[in-house]
């Protein structure tokens, strides 16, 4: 049986204040061709198919029609919540979605009903376990500590209790959002972290053919059956260097699994650019980096005039600016009461200016400092008197 395993669509989410709809929707187009073009049995989605629980309207319709588009092909698709969907929203009307082929699993109490496949070899039961947030379902599983790795060992020890009534020979995949030891996050994703502790280790879906993993953006293999597919779409520039794609999934008799990375469009890339800002803008080598995203980092000493205008005439998608000056080593510094003391508020803000620019305040800028400081003294002894 072959699946097509992929997460965290996030619908809604921008990057950098830019709307990311227009991808979102070339990507989901592309789903579903690559589903229909690779005879795929089923589609699984790991979470976070919204990016907040109450998305946008145009994140909605986006979703509503790629609903309709599988459903349309024939490709059954069991889908869970993430950390970032509202359950109960996404859930609404499961029921009616599920006599289109279409599997909702966001209630954690239903995580031992699976969706059950047939092929040649067999059944195949899907378990969606949506994502537990340890402090709200630890009632439900029975467990004293609110720890993520407690909770889910809970969840799949009903999963491997109900394997055990099948027949013998059923095979099984299970679907879960979580941070799995091993895993390497990016910037994009949203911290869970609870009691100081994030990851569960792998072993805990052990028992189950394939875990079709979300959460984490990067496209990455734990073991052989432990799989993220990563996001579609880059949500940061610390995903600049990943190799967007889904998983596509054989699972053949027996339970053996083989995996092929499908690659997902790439609407425009992303590009992190270090330097001073004049070889930034001369550096022929940049010029593949001229049409797309970019994140620059200036190293100039001096923070330079105006140089978001400047790159954007070269790099007209430029999103962030960083300013990281080259600066000598610097001598052991004197304590900060020590440098305050016997300075006036004045001479503190331009120590201050030049200590994050790189060089003091001009004339204009003084007189700016000097202004505000005096409006300040005026309200508080208008406010005193």
């Amino acid at each position: 049986m072959r699946f097509l395993h992929t997460s965290d669509w996030h619908l809604g989410r921008s990057l950098h204040r830019v709307s990311m709809l227009g991808a979102q929707s070339a990507f989901l187009d592309h789903l579903v061709d690559r589903a229909r073009a690779l005879d795929v049995d089923a589609v699984l989605v790991a979470g976070d198919v919204y990016d907040r629980a109450v998305p946008p309207l145009a994140a909605v319709e986006l979703f509503d029609r790629a609903l309709h588009r599988l459903a349309d092909a024939g490709v059954p698709t069991v889908m869970i919540s993430g950390n970032h969907d509202s359950a109960r929203r996404l859930g609404v009307a499961a029921g009616l979605i599920e006599r289109a082929g279409i599997h909702l699993r966001t209630d954690p109490a239903g995580c031992a009903t699976p969706v059950v496949l047939t092929d040649d070899h067999g059944d195949i039961a899907l378990y969606g376990l949506p994502y537990l947030e340890p402090a709200l379902v630890k009632d439900e599983f029975g467990v004293a500590r609110a720890r993520h790795e407690t909770v889910l060992g809970a969840a799949m020890d009903r999963v491997r209790a109900d394997l055990a009534t099948r027949p013998p020979g059923t095979r099984s995949v299970v679907l879960a959002h979580a941070f799995v030891a091993g895993g390497a996050a990016s910037d994009s994703e949203r911290d869970i972290t609870v009691g100081g502790v994030a990851a569960v280790p792998p072993a805990v879906f052990d028992g189950v053919d394939y875990a079709a993993l979300g959460h984490l953006h990067g496209c990455q293999t734990l073991t052989d059956r432990v799989r993220y597919s990563g996001s579609p779409i880059a949500y940061s520039f610390s995903e600049a260097a990943h190799r967007k794609t889904m998983w596509l999934i054989d699972l053949g008799a027996g339970g053996a699994v083989t995996a092929e990375r499908i690659d997902c469009p790439v609407p425009r890339p992303l590009a992190r650019l270090t330097g001073r800002l004049d070889d930034l803008l001369e550096d022929p080598a940049h010029e593949r980096h001229e049409d797309s995203f970019v994140e620059a980092t200036l190293t100039d000493p001096v923070r330079p005039a105006e140089p978001m205008a400047r790159l954007t005439r070269r790099f007209p998608h430029t999103l962030s600016l960083v300013f990281a000056p080259e600066r000598p080593p610097e001598d052991d510094t004197p304590s900060y009461a020590r440098m305050l003391r016997g300075r006036t508020r004045q001479q503190i803000a331009e120590d201050f200016v030049a200590h994050v620019r790189g060089a003091g305040p001009d004339d204009a800028e003084r007189t700016v400092l000097s202004a505000a400081f005096d409006a300040v003294r005026a309200a508080e002894a208008e406010a005193a008197g």
